[in-house]
């Protein structure tokens, strides 16, 4: 049985050397892709608003506590529980809505990611036929410039 298997060896590795094997980095198609470019810049102008308004609900917060803290020596006692009250409250509305913008933002950014991913796989089907390569990883621990397509992937996703 060993005799067989190491028969066989020589076998598998002139097939293997007939094999292509491609790579494309995902990591570069998300930074550098047009289609990624602007999938982000859509959902920037899209959150921009909410997040200006976060931004303002931040920076009112602060003031409060700035304000309740010079006045804490001044105010009453019941003044002060009040203030104190309604900063908890407004920090608490402030959290939950910052939680929402977060998982509002995640969501957006995945469905875009998707769609970015799912025309980069066809491009890639279409690279991969043309050029005979029997099969492209998109993940990989190392993979050698020698076998790296993301380049053809990105002018192809460019236009160009």
């Amino acid at each position: 049985m060993a005799l067989l298997a190491a028969l066989m060896l020589p076998l598998a590795s002139v097939h293997a050397q007939d094999s292509r094997v491609g790579f494309v980095s995902t990591e570069r198609i998300f930074r550098e892709a047009a289609p990624a470019k602007a999938a982000q810049a859509k959902i920037e102008q899209e959150f921009s608003r909410r997040e200006k308004e976060l931004q303002d609900m931040a920076a009112r917060l602060k003031g409060m506590s700035d304000k309740l803290d010079k006045d804490a020596a001044i105010l009453t006692e019941s003044d002060r529980v009040k203030r104190q009250r309604e900063l908890a409250d407004l920090d608490k509305d402030f959290q939950r809505k910052q939680r929402e913008f977060r998982e509002d933002l995640n969501q957006r950014r995945n469905e875009e990611l998707a769609i970015v991913l799912e025309r980069t796989n066809k491009v890639i089907k279409q690279i991969a036929e043309a050029e005979k390569f029997d099969i492209v990883f998109q993940e990989a621990v190392y993979a050698s410039p020698r076998i790296d397509i993301t380049d053809k992937v990105l002018k192809a996703l460019n236009g160009k």
